[in-house]
Order: C-alpha cells, then structure tokens, then sequence
C-alpha cells in the first residue's frame, strides 16, 4: 500500500541535503530517494555524500505531486475505481450536506456501479454540477416535530 505523498514544503529552499537527511525528513526509506535521483531529481555534483540542493527537491517533489492529478470538468465526479473523472449514471446526483455551506454530491459510476463524491460548496453548485440532475434530499423529521406520536409509546391519551 502506497504511503502519503511527501509535503514539499519540508524542503528548505536555501539547505543541502544528503540521502540520509531527505529520508528521515519526509519518512521515506534511503532506497526511495536513491530512486528520485534516478527519475530526474537534481544532485550538486557525483561526489560523495550525494548533496541535493532543496530548491530542487521541493521543485522535484511538486512536480511529481501535481504529474498524476485529474481535474474533473463541471458534471463529472472522479471515480477512484476507474481512477478516471465520470458523469453519474442517469445524469443523477444527490446532495449531502455536511455544514449548512458544504456537502458532497453523490452519485453511481455508470462503468464500475461504484458510489462518486464530489466535495462542494453550496454556493457553487450550479457552476459544479453541470448539467446533472441534482436531488436534494429533505432531512428525517424529529420525533418532536412529528404529529404522530411513536409506536412504542405506552403513555395513552386522555380525552
């Protein structure tokens, strides 16, 4: 299983670093740097220690985060099955709010039948949603604001 990308902000700009100080500051093993050396991050020269300048390992490290991303265009929903962005099967979603200014918009992967999230904010939801179908749900009543009173009442009424 694949760990978390390395932040490139840990990388001070202005500081040289070795192997070994790259490998215990972002939590990787000392092979896995080795590895970045082959793939094009810079060294300082071939002697040893190997030098790497941080200017260039926090530009390596942004620019291998931002390689693999996906932006999803207005109406599609990124399925991490597919691993590619999707319009919801029907052209249907439902909104879940989470705060009363964000929710998530939900929806089926028509290839795989998997559930799609979409984060947004409320505001901008028309600009998001494209042009699906977007439901919005009405939340359960409380038992409080129900007229019925519940089935596993024992209190009775009086006249």
């Amino acid at each position: 299983m694949r760990g978390r990308a390395p932040n490139p902000r840990l990388a001070k700009i202005h500081r040289s670093y070795t192997v070994d100080e790259i490998a215990r500051r972002f939590g990787v093993h000392r092979n896995t740097v080795h590895n970045w050396l082959k793939h094009g991050l810079p060294a300082n020269d071939n002697r040893r220690p190997i030098l790497i300048l941080g200017r260039h390992l926090r530009e390596f490290l942004e620019a291998k985060r931002t390689k693999g991303k996906q932006s999803c265009p207005p109406g599609h929903f990124f399925c991490v099955r597919c691993r590619k962005p999707r319009v919801p099967a029907l052209g249907m979603a439902d909104y879940l709010p989470l705060t009363t200014a964000t929710g998530n918009l939900r929806g089926i992967c028509p290839d795989c039948g998997g559930l799609i999230h979409r984060g947004v904010a409320l505001a901008r939801i028309d600009t998001v949603r494209g042009q699906l179908d977007v439901q919005f749900p009405e939340a359960h009543p409380r038992i409080g604001e129900s007229s019925n009173a519940p089935a596993n009442c024992d209190l009775k009424r009086s006249a």
